[in-house]
């Protein structure tokens, strides 16, 4: 299948906007928090998110099945082959609990297990990251449900220089603090959801170390939004950082992103 990723991430960013507009209205009010079995929350906005996304990709492109997070959850996961979609309709739900604004709409296109288009929103703070191997990567405002102000965007050259780390703001831990001795760290700053891969894609850091437990819906449009701006996603052994792991569950290993550090 030929497929012209610079429209299909297009059509991906519009997706996410309508997923995200979904989520703004719920997070405006007061809305429940259950538990799923792995004791992870869960509010109506993910589900609610998840059925307009599900909904728009089958419409998009029928042939191409889409593993996503709360289907999963459920046990509902398509069978997948070469060419399939991961999808995380709200990373970052504890973020999105204590309304600080960082969670994200995560939707990636993942082919014989690399990640080669994929878009990040967080409608919180109007900020869209896309990137496909096609065409690079970009940013964007979103005003109105409409995407403005469009930017190319590049790792930082930090070869030689201090480095700036990124940690998650619900999962850092002593591990992270270990890795990142073994390098020149300036500064850590915290950010919760898949806009650490996004901000290390802007240079806005250099690296992120990710010792806790992910799946794989969690970072693969970060690690194509990053892979599209220069950055690379590995194993901390620098091993590749692969998706479509159907006897792991979909879980990944532990990893790090990072940008140009030389």
């Amino acid at each position: 299948m030929t497929i012209n990723l610079e429209n299909l991430t297009t059509d991906l960013a519009r997706i996410a906007i309508e997923a995200g507009d979904v989520i703004m209205t719920i997070y405006a009010r007061e809305f429940p928090v259950t538990q799923k079995e792995d004791r992870s929350p869960v509010t109506e906005a993910d589900q609610a998110a998840e059925d307009v996304i599900l909904a728009e990709l089958a419409k998009l492109t029928p042939d191409i099945p889409a593993v996503a997070e709360e289907a999963a959850s459920d046990g509902n996961i398509p069978q997948i082959g070469d060419l399939f979609y991961l999808v995380d309709p709200l990373d970052g739900t504890k973020e999105f609990i204590n309304k600080n604004g960082e969670f994200t709409v995560n939707i990636a296109l993942i082919e014989k297990g690399k990640p080669i288009a994929g878009v990040v929103y967080a409608p919180a703070i109007g900020r869209m990251f896309t990137g496909n191997s096609q065409t690079g990567a970009a940013q964007y405002k979103v005003e109105d449900s409409q995407l403005s102000e469009k930017q190319s965007i590049k790792v930082r050259d930090a070869r030689g220089k201090p480095l700036i780390a990124i940690a998650s703001r619900s999962h850092r831990d002593a591990n992270t603090e270990e890795y990142l001795s073994h390098y020149n760290i300036s500064k850590i700053v915290a950010a919760g959801s898949s806009l650490k891969f996004c901000l290390v894609a802007t240079g806005e850091a250099d690296i992120y170390p990710r010792h806790g437990r992910t799946m794989e819906w969690d970072t693969a449009a970060g690690h194509a939004v990053l892979g599209a701006a220069g950055g690379e996603v590995t194993g901390l052994d620098g091993s590749a950082f692969l998706y479509g792991k159907v006897d792991e569950g979909f879980a990944n290993s532990f990893f790090v992103a990072k940008g140009h550090l030389g």
